[in-house]
Formats: structure tokens, C-alpha cells, sequence
């Protein structure tokens, strides 16, 4: 059977992609996805605060990804869970392997990636120190508890700030494990603002800034102590600050890398500044008729705009099927300006804009009042914004009607600075 799309993966974003492009006419659709049922990281993330922006509606984990399960009953889409894609190519053949099927290749008018993110592990780090039992990334720790029933620590150093290790230090604590510390070797938090209120604040949780951990010490086989040491302005350890917490676990919370494999190996570009696949205005990548969306492009701080961004993708594929969108065209590069990290949709084709673009980005430190400039390769400002902050641990967002690109000479540049 020749699908009109296939989607890779079936969390947030593939299932959000699959229904946007179902309800834009598409009737042959197929979601492939390795674990055993659909919703991928939700299923274990069973606190609350999902759906705010997208239902108005305060949602655990699981509960937001059945609002898409349950729509997706109602369709002709087919789940087919238990198979591992293995390769695509760029005539859109989908190879895959499963213990029911064995090994299989489907064909497709268009593909959509979902394949989401990795957490970074201990050797992508090189932490010093033994090498025992009880190191641990976050969401191993997150899927023991909450998926599996098990109890993995008792005493607990976290290093990192990211969303995931924050989360992780309330529900342990909750779950009865003493939470001695969260370590960050920058001089700002990595996760949400209000992640840090809730689940460290509360808790009476210290979070150690310019820190970092310099020694992991064992004992039968187990981490027994963790020593954390201050770093200076190069993140390198000043001797004499040394804190050792005795412990029997580390949770590694230092940072998230879209699952880019599968597109690295088909060909699809990859832009070293968030990892994932350049995409242009409506998620499609330098593959044509391969479109990608969530976390695979960028890492997101809420999956309400992972489901936005992956719905936009889903009606691009749907759109490019119908064949109403398969003309080459130019494109403007979005580039990073001062203070910015990195840009998404990194490029965009004025011809097919109808409305505005909502682009997304990061800035590289944290700022108070400020003024986000939207300028062409030669100077002329084409759009401001103000905002009251800004941290490298939300993730910004700004409206740019299609006249700012009809206006542009030459590439258009994002830069953040303090008004």
C-alpha cells in the first residue's frame, strides 16, 4: 500500500501532525512507532501543568496525549506500534523492523519525522570519578517511578536544571527520597521559571549556580558520595570550594538532543545550532515531502507548542500530496543576531506565506527589560519587540507578518538586547 503520509513516532507531535493533516483531506495516513503504544514521553509524565495554552486546561501527561488518542480512533489512521524505523530514503521508502512483521518497507507521498528527543548521558559530559551503579539521566529515574513502580534512590544529588531533573527532584521527594541538591554549572537555570518555584523553592531544595560535580565516589558497587565544586568564569573547578554530598544517587539533567539519526543518514541538512533539521515556513525540510516537527527540530519547553508547530507540519504534508506546494522557490535565511542562539523555521519562502510566521528562538543569557530587533543583511530594522525578561530556559516566540519578508533585502537576522 502507497501511504499519502507516514509519521515517525507517535507522541505529541506525531499524533498532533497525523490529525491536522487527516482533517486537511488525507485518508491513508500510518503512525510508526517503536514503544508499545502511542503518547511517547507523556505517558510517563503524570504531573500536571500540560495543555494550558492549547485546551485551557490544567492536563497530566497522559491525560493530554488521550485527547489526541481518542480523536484518532474516530479516523482511518492507522498506529502500528512495536516497529523501529531504520532507514528513509529520499524517495520516501520508510524501512522498518518488528518482531510481528519482521523486516518491511512502506511507501509514501510524504513523511513526517516525530521522533523527538535523547537525554545527554554521562560520557557526552565526562564527569569525573567511579563508575557505579546509581547514575542515572532523569528520565530513566522518571519512567522507573511512574511507569515501572520502582523505588531507584534514597538520597539524591541532581545535576542540571533542566525541566526534567526539576521535575524529577519533587517527585522523589514526594515519594519519600531526600533531594540534597540541584548543580548548575551556569550562572542561570536551564529550566522554566516556574519549575524552579515549584519543585525546588517548595521543597526547600538548594540550587547550587556555577557549580558543577567534580568526583563520583562508590561503595559496593553504588555511588556513595557526589563532590560538587564551584567553577569559575571558564566552568572550570576552583579547588578549595569542594562540597561533598553523601549520596546513593546522581541524576544527570544536562540537556536534551533531538533524535536525528534516521535524518542525518537519509541526507536531510542539520543545523548545528539546534541540532535538528533545517526547516523552512511550513516545517518541511531539505528533503522534499519530508516534513518534521516537535522535538526532533528544536527542544521545547511546553508540548502545546510542540502540537502547534507539528499540527503546521501536518497540513504542509497535506497540502504538498495535493500537489499545491511542490514548486521550488527562494528562500530568506533566518540568521541568529547578537544574544540569540539559534532561529526556527530557519528558512522561509515569501511566495508561500499567506499570514504571519511565529518563529521561535532562544537567547544565549538571561536579560531584564528588553528589546528583541528584527533586522535585513543591510540594517534596516524591520520589526521590534518588547518583553519585561528573558531567559535561555523559555523559549521566545515573535509574530512576523509576511510584509517584514516582502520588505527584506537579503537574509533577516534575530538579536536580543536589553532596552
Amino acid at each position: 500500500m502507497n501511504w499519502e503520509l507516514i509519521v515517525i513516532g507517535a507522541g505529541p507531535a506525531g499524533l498532533a501532525a497525523a490529525l491536522a493533516a487527516y482533517d486537511k483531506g488525507l485518508r491513508k495516513i500510518a503512525i510508526i512507532e517503536r514503544d508499545r503504544y502511542a503518547g511517547g514521553i507523556l505517558n510517563q509524565c503524570i504531573h500536571n501543568g500540560f495543555g494550558l495554552h492549547r485546551f485551557k486546561e490544567e492536563l497530566t501527561g497522559p491525560e493530554y496525549a488521550l485527547k489526541f488518542i481518542d480523536r484518532l480512533r474516530d479516523t482511518t489512521i492507522e498506529l502500528i506500534c512495536d516497529t523501529m524505523v531504520l532507514h528513509i530514503t529520499p524517495d520516501r521508502q520508510v524501512h522498518t523492523v518488528s518482531a510481528e512483521k519482521g523486516y518491511q518497507v512502506y511507501s509514501a507521498s510524504s513523511i513526517f519525522l516525530a521522533m523527538g528527543c535523547r537525554e545527554r548521558p554521562r560520557g557526552a559530559i565526562s564527569i569525573p570519578g567511579d563508575r557505579p551503579a546509581g547514575v542515572f539521566t532523569a528520565g530513566t529515574a522518571q519512567r522507573y517511578i511512574n511507569l515501572e513502580g520502582y523505588m531507584c534512590a534514597k538520597r539524591v544529588v541532581i545535576l542540571g536544571s533542566g525541566d526534567i531533573g526539576l521535575i524529577m527532584a519533587r517527585r522523589l521527594t514526594l515519594e519519600g527520597a531526600k533531594v540534597l541538591c540541584c548543580v548548575e554549572i551556569m550562572p542561570h537555570s536551564s529550566g522554566l521559571a516556574r519549575n524552579i518555584a515549584q519543585c525546588l523553592k517548595d521543597f526547600d531544595i538548594p540550587l547550587y549556580l556555577n557549580h558543577t560535580v567534580t568526583d563520583v565516589t562508590a561503595a559496593n558497587g553504588r555511588v556513595s558520595s557526589v563532590t560538587v565544586s564551584r567553577v569559575d568564569a571558564n566552568r572550570a573547578p576552583i579547588p578549595g570550594t569542594e562540597m561533598v554530598f553523601d549520596c546513593d544517587t546522581l541524576l544527570l539533567s544536562v540537556g536534551l538532543i533531538p533524535e536525528n539519526e534516521l535524518s542525518r543518514e537519509a541526507g536531510i541538512e542539520i543545523d548545528p545550532r539546534t541540532n535538528g533539521p533545517f526547516v523552512y515556513e511550513n516545517m518541511e525540510t531539505s528533503m522534499k515531502g519530508v516534513f518534521a516537527g516537535g522535538n526532533v527540530v528544536h527542544v521545547h519547553d511546553l508540548v502545546d507548542y510542540v502540537s502547534e508547530e507539528s499540527a503546521k507540519a501536518g497540513e504542509g504534508a497535506a497540502r504538498f500530496v495535493s500537489s499545491a506546494e511542490n514548486a521550488d522557490e527562494a528562500y530568506i535565511r533566518m540568521l541568529n543576531g547578537d544574544n540569540v542562539s539559534y532561529t526556527v523555521p530557519q528558512r522561509i519562502r515569501p511566495g508561500r506565506l499567506e499570514g504571519s510566521v511565529k518563529l521561535f528562538f532562544r537567547v544565549r543569557s538571561k536579560l531584564g527589560a528588553s528589546v528583541i530587533k528584527v533586522s535585513d543583511a543591510s540594517g534596516q530594522e524591520l520589526a521590534s519587540f518588547k518583553r519585561l525578561s528573558m531567559s535561555p530556559g523559555e523559549m521566545e516566540n515573535i509574530f512576523l507578518p509576511k510584509e517584514v519578508f516582502q520588505k527584506a533585502r537579503g537574509d533577516i537576522s534575530v538579536s536580543a538586547s536589553e532596552a
